[in-house]
């Protein structure tokens, strides 16, 4: 077995972004290539207003992407509701914090961000109990995050603003390739919507996150190398295994 050609269902990343697929491909001889499964488009505030959420009944966001943070502002401005400098940021990481200087003077706001899971951001969230939260989010949202803010009794209210959508992949021969690399469901949904008939064969196919790899077998299909795990942390790191331990040349 020898794999030749990956498709990354991800953006083509920038000629000056050093990229861990490409150094991999180099190293080893494969063709990399990426392309956006799925792609995001905001909710129009006429249909936003539907859900009947007033931005001034809050006093504090919950931010768990960058795409929240660009949709949030921008939802506040189509409403034409100023934020107010009161108000308080509680981001998933550190980046997606730092990410707030596109529309606020991060120093003089009250931001707080958790590492990198959400149950690290929570313990902070559950230090400032008395804030009314709202959590904008897309519209196949996990539902992982308002579990636990139930559980812990955060009050909130969960903001649709925008929506995850199918790419065109018309451009693409899938059947050229020999592994396929998936990082949500909606990407397995993008594939069968573009490629009704997709028979998997002997294409290999990667996802990353467990709901990703539940989505490619409720698909029908094989899913042959998972990431994270105890000993991959990223897909890259499993791909890497997985060409050592099947893909050496004999």
């Amino acid at each position: 077995m020898k794999i030749k050609s990956i498709l990354v269902s991800q953006p083509q990343p920038a000629e000056s972004e050093k990229n861990p697929y490409l150094e991999l491909g180099k190293k080893h001889g494969i063709k990399v290539d990426f392309f956006k499964f799925i792609k995001i488009e905001g909710v129009e505030s006429k249909e936003f207003r539907k859900d009947r959420i007033h931005f001034n009944e809050f006093t504090a966001v919950i931010f768990t992407s960058r795409n929240a943070v660009d949709h949030y502002f921008r939802m506040a401005k189509e409403l034409r509701f100023e934020v107010p400098d009161t108000m308080k940021y509680f981001c998933l990481t550190e980046s997606t914090a730092f990410y707030l200087q596109k529309y606020i003077q991060y120093r003089k706001r009250k931001i707080f961000h958790g590492k990198q899971e959400f149950t690290e951001l929570l313990d902070v969230i559950k230090k400032h109990k008395t804030e009314k939260y709202l959590l904008p989010c897309s519209d196949i949202s996990k539902n992982e995050i308002p579990k636990l803010l139930d559980k812990h009794l955060i009050e909130y209210k969960k903001a649709i603003i925008y929506k995850t959508v199918e790419s065109d992949l018309s451009a693409i021969d899938i059947v050229k390739y020999d592994l396929l690399i998936f990082f949500s469901p909606a990407g397995v949904k993008s594939l069968f919507k573009n490629f009704p008939e997709f028979d998997q064969g002997e294409i290999l196919i990667g996802a990353v996150g467990p709901s990703t790899a539940k989505a490619v077998k409720d698909a029908g299909l094989n899913c042959n190398l998972q990431a994270p795990t105890k000993t991959a942390p990223s897909m890259t790191m499993a791909l890497e295994q997985f060409i050592e331990k099947n893909c050496k040349k004999k």
